[in-house]
């Protein structure tokens, strides 16, 4: 395991979003995607800063240890602590919610590999509610999880989706365990193991099987203003939304479409949706819960000593079938829906 290191801010948004919403839509929204932008590039600048008096972690494995601020709409990180581990419902939806999926997550991640919060070692679970005013994204930053009420107009607020909430705490996992460099393909493998643990926790909540799934990141913070279904899609990459606003879902799904772009850290936000899909692929040919067999190979290979910060999309491929042969066996049907998962994405031939 490494140790925390400094990182541009990780956030959900995709900045392909923001610079389109910041050009088409109206004044209002043009104003909140804008700010938006600069809060992200500043946060992206600078390293995180923890709460100079870090709250207490979790000394019982099995037990998180979460605490919840609100920013009251203003940028200041923490802000005021509003709920903590073991305390009522505040009536306030943005805090509870943060307070019941960062506890979902948890559990998932406990329940499933017996991980004792973010760094295995009982970490408090720090989450900012009603940061900015219309604040369109989520972040993780290094020592915290942040997220906006959304513009109300495109946007719900981001504590709204599980998935969300579970991809922001991932990211948190990712730089403990394997600190992949955010750009290029290691960058977009940073944000699709992201998304498919983000997929996985709503599946173990929601108690569904892969044939139950939606395979949607992000489903719950569209209003019904937007033609789209959420902001990534696992199963068909590129189909999300297709909106006069947003434009157009431009994810790919196979090496043949793969972007080349010096935007957004070299388009991690973009071509993780090719890792994405070859997890749907695994997980719906091996069938059942994905959170039993295709996600222990995938946590597996993130939590390998083998896994580089610098790693493409290959070596994580080939990573995956290694551990899951010594998960399963080499003979086992496990390692063929993975490698043909990966053949049918155009990453292994």
């Amino acid at each position: 395991m490494i140790s925390p290191r400094s990182h541009p801010a990780s956030g959900f948004m995709p900045p392909h979003v923001l610079e389109r919403v910041a050009t088409h839509g109206s004044v209002r929204l043009k104003r909140c995607a804008q700010a938006t932008l600069r809060v992200d590039a500043e946060f992206r600048a600078r390293s995180a800063v923890a709460p100079a008096a870090r709250p207490a972690d979790s000394a019982r494995r099995g037990a998180p240890a979460r605490y919840i601020y609100s920013a009251g709409n203003e940028q200041t990180l923490p802000g005021e602590l509003v709920r903590r581990e073991g305390k009522s419902e505040s009536g306030d939806a943005a805090i509870d919610e943060a307070y019941h999926w960062l506890g979902a997550t948890y559990r998932f991640f406990w329940e499933r590999f017996e991980r004792h919060s973010i760094d295995d070692d009982g970490m408090a679970l720090l989450g900012t509610v009603h940061y900015g005013d219309g604040y369109d994204n989520a972040f993780w930053n290094g020592a915290q999880m942040v997220f906006g009420d959304g513009d109300g107009e495109l946007f719900n607020r981001f504590t709204a989706s599980l998935d969300v909430v579970a991809h922001e705490l991932t990211h948190g996992v990712i730089e403990r365990e394997a600190g992949l460099i955010y750009a290029d393909q290691s960058g977009a493998l940073n944000e699709s193991l992201a998304d498919v643990f983000g997929i996985l926790v709503k599946q173990y909540h929601l108690e569904q099987r892969v044939d139950e799934s939606d395979w949607l990141i992000g489903a719950s913070l569209l209003t019904d203003r937007v033609n789209g279904r959420a902001l990534r899609s696992m199963a068909n990459p590129g189909t999300a939304y297709d909106d006069p606003v947003l434009g157009r879902d431009p994810q790919p799904g196979h090496m043949d479409q793969f972007v080349s772009t010096s935007s957004d850290n070299g388009g991690v936000h973009i071509n993780s949706g090719i890792p994405n899909r070859a997890f749907y692929l695994a997980a719906v040919t091996l069938g059942g819960a994905a959170w039993e067999v295709a996600g222990p190979i995938w946590y597996d290979a993130l939590t390998d000593p083998r896994l580089t910060r610098e790693a493409d999309f290959v070596a994580f491929a080939e990573l995956t079938l290694l551990c899951a042969a010594r998960r399963y066996g080499e003979s086992g049907r496990e390692v063929e829906a993975v490698r043909q998962a990966w053949i049918g994405v155009g990453v292994l031939t």
